[in-house]
């Protein structure tokens, strides 16, 4: 009897400890898990992910929330290839998606449609095909969307103007028809689809006129009229840069005479980049004088993308500026031009404007107004 009882005693202890060692699965590392085992990742960023893991947090590409719940995957540049897996829809509380400028193929996939939350959503420069799926219209919290220079094809998606509160759409360079109808977004640019209504090549296609507050791009018929309009606006442009070079290369010549360069490094402006509201374009000469020359004792943090600099203008404006790490050629081009643009975008009560930026040859830097109490995260709590 005794020892019926010491092995019921055994076995009851051992069914305790199994229960306590028991920890659930989470949902979203197995999302994250099928949508690694998807891609093919020729630099291993994605080595870190552990399958075995309850807490994703620390994973690299990803965002959490103070929750610990994932709220960003962004891996922009970094030559994945393969498909994005369905298992993205679990991601529910995901409001940024960042996977530009890689070479992931295949159809978009319809679970993104059930992402409520999501706020920007940015698969350009990949190689994705088929139509763009009419659900991404449901997505009522986006705010940024680009899928420009992909193999997409089909309809224009109608139901992309139903979208609340989206302010940025870059569909250009794509393979997409019919026509397009008026837009919500602040600035949408559809370049680069030859067969969007208004395009040569297709007369008699008819559809909702095409209008916006602010400027957007679209491939037009040119009749001799608009031909006419083009040259007179194309000759006026060039006197205008003609005088602004001329007045460019004589404010040049005063500052050479100014003193000397702290730092061979070119100051000369990147040509191309957005101009965005009444953001200021800083000279790379006039960060370098305000964080005394990028000195270590003005680092105010340090991250993945780059230094924060303390800085004080000559009209005594002390500012934070941001230094950008790895931001030249093609790719880091994009990734800037991307930042700027959703930053500018961005509305928050307790968020910083964006100020200002430079951008030269090779040096990309972002201003903010300093703030000396606390982060910008301790502010967003």
């Amino acid at each position: 009897m005794a020892f019926k009882v010491l092995h019921l005693s055994i076995f009851i202890l051992f069914l305790a400890k199994l229960s306590l060692s028991y920890e659930p699965r989470n949902h979203e590392v197995d999302a994250l898990i099928s949508i690694r085992e998807a891609l093919h990742d020729p630099h291993g960023v994605l080595n870190n992910w552990d399958e075995d893991s309850v807490d994703p947090c620390s994973w690299a590409m990803i965002t959490c929330s103070a929750e610990n719940l994932v709220i960003g995957l962004g891996a922009p540049s970094q030559s994945l290839s393969g498909i994005l897996s369905g298992t993205i829809g679990n991601l529910t509380n995901l409001r940024q998606v960042l996977l530009q400028n890689n070479n992931i193929s295949g159809q978009i996939p319809p679970e993104l449609g059930t992402l409520s939350e999501l706020q920007t959503l940015d698969l350009s420069n990949n190689r994705f095909s088929g139509v763009v799926p009419e659900f991404l219209g449901q997505l009522n919290s986006l705010q940024y969307l680009r899928l420009n220079n992909n193999s997409l094809s089909g309809p224009f998606p109608v139901s992309l103007a139903k979208i609340p509160h989206l302010a940025f759409l870059d569909l250009s360079y794509n393979n997409l028809s019919g026509p397009v109808p008026k837009f919500p977004a602040r600035t949408f640019n559809v370049a680069g689809n030859p067969l969007i209504c208004g395009s040569r090549g297709t007369e008699g296609c008819s559809g909702s006129a095409i209008a916006g507050p602010l400027p957007f791009y679209l491939n037009s018929s040119s009749g001799k009229h608009k031909s006419k309009k083009l040259a007179i606006a194309l000759g006026l442009s060039l006197s205008l840069v003609s005088l602004f070079l001329l007045a460019l290369g004589f404010l040049w010549l005063r500052q050479k005479q100014k003193g000397k360069v702290i730092l061979n490094i070119s100051d000369k402006q990147e040509e191309g980049l957005i101009s965005l509201g009444n953001l200021r374009n800083f000279t790379f000469r006039e960060l370098q004088i305000a964080t005394d020359n990028f000195c270590s004792k003005n680092i105010l943090g340090a991250g993945g993308f780059g230094n924060v600099y303390k800085g004080k203008l000559g009209d005594g404006t002390v500012m934070a500026v941001k230094r950008l790490k790895d931001m030249t050629g093609t790719a880091g081009e994009s990734q800037f031009r991307t930042e700027l643009e959703m930053i500018s975008l961005a509305v928050h009560r307790n968020l910083l404007r964006l100020i200002g930026y430079c951008a030269t040859s090779n040096e990309r830097l972002l201003v903010y107004p300093y703030m000396s109490n606390g982060s910008v995260a301790s502010r967003l709590r």
